[in-house]
């Protein structure tokens, strides 16, 4: 029963992140400059020999700004329209070291590694359980391997956003959202066996939660 749940869940949310694609990707980054300098917190834990896993990626944006600083980058996502997309801006951008795969840890065509590191921007606040999650990136890291993610916590706007974002889920306007505290996520990380090396928000987001863990 649980596999089923997990399959279908997985299939919705694979379903709702085909049909947002197209706008997803024609979308502009509000503050491209505050976007870009958020990226020099990861970019601070890699180097020029890193292999890389992103779950969650998109349509690839943060993977061709991260991709020139290691030497091999897999950029993944559930859905087979946002990794198509991000396919084609890797060509057009001339990135040749990023691998574009549709699929999520557990999977086999994320169980090339172990990697270096593994990125996980704005989507932990989108999973059901992000404590299985951590596990998951764990099992694929090397020994002292960094997980690195930027996450949504957002406990203390339940009650205000909750019940929108329910009518919107019912309309087919919006996936899941998890309502975690940062305490909370924290504790998932390092009970998946992490060892948090830094936690903040970064500049201009008070709820995103910027945490890099290190694998023990």
């Amino acid at each position: 029963m649980t596999s089923i749940s997990t399959q279908d869940t997985h299939q919705a949310s694979a379903q709702f992140w085909d049909r947002a694609a197209r706008k997803y990707a024609a979308s502009k980054i509000s503050n491209m400059d505050a976007y870009e300098k958020t990226l020099d917190h990861p970019r601070a834990y890699l180097s020029p020999t890193d292999t890389v896993l992103e779950i969650g990626c998109g349509t690839g944006s943060t993977a061709l700004l991260l991709a020139p600083n290691v030497a091999r980058y897999t950029a993944s996502d559930i859905s087979g329209k946002m990794v198509e997309i991000g396919r084609e801006k890797a060509a057009a951008a001339g990135v040749g070291n990023i691998t574009n795969i549709q699929g999520v840890l557990g999977d086999a065509a994320l169980s090339t590694g172990p990697f270096d590191t593994v990125l996980a921007f704005n989507l932990l606040h989108l999973i059901r359980d992000p404590g299985a999650e951590a596990r998951k990136a764990h099992a694929v890291l090397k020994p002292g391997g960094m997980f690195i993610s930027k996450s949504a916590c957002m406990s203390g706007w339940r009650r205000g956003l909750q019940p929108i974002i329910g009518i919107m889920q019912l309309l087919g306007k919006a996936p899941f959202v998890g309502f975690t505290s940062v305490k909370k996520l924290e504790s998932m990380i390092s009970d998946a066996g992490f060892e948090i090396v830094e936690s903040f928000n970064p500049s201009g987001s008070p709820m995103g939660r910027f945490i890099a863990a290190r694998k023990l």
